[in-house]
């Protein structure tokens, strides 16, 4: 007999406990170290006619700073608007009535999160409350292809040489 089996085995085992401490750990980090347990949160209601790329889980940012997540997106049926459920930190539970949600981007091709810009109100949002301020997320892509192809000219009306060479009759003096 061998003493290379009890070594082996020793081997194996430490190197199942090395992986499972390290799964352990992106588990904390992935979740900031909390797991459901004692969260203090509070939901805000808000609604925007567009919201480019954000997705649930994401930031919610005051000044750049992460205060809470987006919980659920759903479309309203009635007012066909998307209805963005917030969940804010219970710290920043003194927001003023008066804040205002957009929807940014991290950069050219960062996330997108929301933004909230506190107003002056004394009144503050309890918790349920909708935001009734928003600014829906600008699409780069569009706005990109209005500047490259053109659009309507400064008076919101097309110009006269693109009216005379897109229609199929002469212009008429």
């Amino acid at each position: 007999m061998s003493t290379r089996g009890p070594r082996l085995e020793f081997a194996v085992g430490a190197f199942l406990l090395l992986a499972l401490a390290s799964l352990l750990v992106l588990a904390i980090a992935s979740t900031n170290g909390r797991f459901g347990f004692g969260e203090d949160t509070y939901l805000l209601k808000a609604r925007f006619t567009n919201l480019g790329q954000l997705r649930p889980m994401a930031p919610v940012k005051i000044g750049g700073v992460a205060i809470g997540k987006v919980e659920s997106i759903e479309l309203d049926p009635q007012k066909l608007d998307a209805v963005v459920m917030l969940s804010i930190d219970g710290r920043y539970k003194d927001l003023s009535a008066d804040t205002s949600a957009s929807v940014l981007t991290g950069g050219l091709l960062g996330e997108s999160y929301v933004g909230l810009q506190p107003g002056g109100d004394v009144e503050v949002l309890k918790p349920g409350d909708e935001i009734a301020f928003t600014t829906p997320a600008v699409d780069l892509i569009q706005m990109a292809g209005k500047y490259i192809f053109g659009g309507p000219g400064a008076g919101g009306k097309p110009d006269a040489a693109a009216d005379a060479t897109s229609s199929s009759e002469p212009p008429t003096p």
